[in-house]
């Protein structure tokens, strides 16, 4: 008879719950505002940000527009591969990587969207404005702009990808 819900593969974490005012000619009619992150632990993230008529409404609907606008992370050995910045309105957000054994070193709402993001040894620093909604987004975008280590444009790769392109201009010739 007891009969749960079936669970999600992804955590959700409420960063924020907001009172929200209209002025009517009656009075003051009231909303909520939720600002929530979700994630799977293993780099995707998503956050969301809705309004309902109670609270439990609005965090639903921001978990579902978190889910709409999930990410991939590259995670190199439970941290990031290096060190990135971003910034969102007046927020800016520095990630750096860390050694094994670090922890998150993040407070507030840069915390909250790296616990599920699987990613836990990392050094962060919130420049500028504290406004939560401003920093989970610059959080995201920091983490957006992330290339997994395969990627990097090297020195080494670099000669190799001139020397072949130049073989294969001398064979064309």
């Amino acid at each position: 008879m007891n009969e749960d819900k079936p669970q999600s593969e992804y955590s959700e974490n409420v960063i924020a719950i907001d009172r929200v005012t209209r002025v009517v000619a009656g009075g003051r009619r009231f909303r909520f505002r939720a600002l929530v992150v979700v994630g799977n632990g293993k780099g995707r993230i998503g956050v969301g940000i809705a309004k309902g008529s109670d609270v439990q409404l609005a965090v639903t609907k921001a978990v579902n527009v978190a889910k709409r606008n999930l990410i991939d992370i590259p995670i190199d050995s439970e941290t990031i591969p290096h060190e990135v910045t971003a910034k969102v309105g007046g927020a800016s957000i520095l990630l750096k990587p860390g050694a094994l054994g670090t922890g998150l070193v993040a407070g507030g709402t840069v915390r909250a969207v790296l616990d599920v993001s699987g990613i836990n040894n990392v050094v962060s620093k919130s420049l500028g404005s504290s406004n939560k909604v401003n920093v989970a987004y610059a959080t995201v975008e920091a983490l957006k702009q992330l290339v997994p280590k395969d990627q990097w444009v090297t020195a080494k790769n670099h000669k190799s990808d001139n020397k072949k392109a130049s073989a294969k201009k001398t064979e064309s010739k």
